[in-house]
């Protein structure tokens, strides 16, 4: 074993430059300062700072930086880690310490520290204004929603409660079981806004997240987040982009009713959605065709979907409420623009 030496480290970074470090690319194209004033309001609101104006002296440990914190998230969301699998990581792998521009002298942040900071932006609602402003920076670099919108919604798992039927009765009904009162700790680690659905037969628990994505650069546009019950239609006033530069909304047969056509015609868009048979009225061979050609268009935004199962590792959220599966999946919505802006310069740059 040799002696380290002082351009090491550089050359172990030239070995990841050589394999095409996938976070040196993403750390190049975004503006990750441009997040700075909204990470520090948001931590104030979300009380874990004080304003500068009100803070009595600069004397005493310095907080994290906002932004390294927020790049933190960010791995989290890229690659599904847990708090105590991200600190691991941090102090683990140099490609995630030069993204975060921690060299190995520096500290790392922990995960209760990754927790109190992720907790402030849940609970100031922060993740909505993030996602905006990096959609505003898509739009100003020229990834205009063009093209036609596309709507679809996803179902996202979280760990399933044991509850005994007359729990989970009670906590539909917006109560509190008998006796969960007397065991806050058993009260704090039980989700009561996750809910029950099926799909094809399956039964799912969780969460639903509804996003529009934009048939040009199958960016995400607009999303909610609701309860895995909500049907997938209530959220499409949610997640209808008005900024699209063309009428047509695609989604698949769960959108299709009397009501959504005619809000859909009464807003200037065109309805491109599935039609679906009713019992004893098959479909025409005519609408069938129609169909098809449909889900040629639908298909982009299972690519997102895709995107976030297979690459992000998008199996679970281990999260307690609605609040912090909001922030979840919200990051990881952000991550996909991030990725998916990544894609398109190295795209733009192949053909320019």
């Amino acid at each position: 074993m040799g002696q380290p030496g002082f351009f090491d480290l550089s050359r172990r970074y030239e070995g990841l430059d050589a394999k095409n470090d996938p976070l040196a690319a993403l750390a190049a194209v975004v503006p990750f300062e441009a997040f700075r004033p909204k990470l520090k309001a948001a931590l104030v609101k979300g009380g874990l700072r004080a304003a500068d104006a009100e803070r009595k002296s600069a004397a005493g440990r310095k907080p994290w930086d906002e932004v390294l914190i927020f790049k933190a998230l960010v791995l989290q969301a890229l690659y599904n880690l847990s708090d105590d699998q991200a600190e691991y990581q941090l102090r683990d792998r140099l490609s995630f310490m030069r993204f975060l521009g921690l060299g190995l002298e520096d500290a790392v942040p922990d995960a209760k520290t990754l927790w109190l900071y992720r907790e402030a932006l849940a609970q100031a609602g922060a993740v909505e204004e993030l996602f905006a402003m990096f959609d505003g920076y898509l739009k100003e670099k020229g990834y205009l929603a063009m093209g036609g919108q596309i709507v679809d919604a996803t179902i996202v798992a979280v760990p399933r409660q044991r509850n005994s039927r007359d729990e989970n009765d009670a906590i539909k009904a917006g109560k509190t079981p008998e006796g969960w009162e007397r065991k806050p700790t058993k009260n704090r680690q039980k989700d009561k806004d996750a809910r029950w659905t099926k799909k094809h037969g399956r039964s799912y628990y969780g969460y639903k997240n509804h996003v529009n994505v934009d048939r040009r650069h199958k960016v995400v546009r607009r999303w909610a987040v609701t309860d895995a019950s909500v049907h997938d239609s209530q959220k499409l006033d949610d997640v209808l982009d008005a900024s699209n530069t063309a009428s047509d909304v695609w989604a698949d047969s769960a959108y299709r009713s009397q009501e959504i056509e005619a809000k859909l015609a009464a807003r200037g868009l065109t309805s491109r959605i599935h039609r679906r048979a009713a019992r004893n009225r098959p479909l025409t061979a005519r609408q069938e065709q129609a169909n098809r050609s449909r889900s040629t268009v639908r298909a982009r935004v299972e690519h997102v979907f895709g995107h976030q199962e297979n690459s992000m590792g998008r199996k679970i959220v281990r999260t307690i409420g609605l609040v912090r599966a909001r922030m979840k999946i919200g990051m990881q919505n952000i991550v996909y623009n991030m990725c998916r802006f990544v894609t398109l310069e190295r795209m733009a740059a192949a053909t320019g």
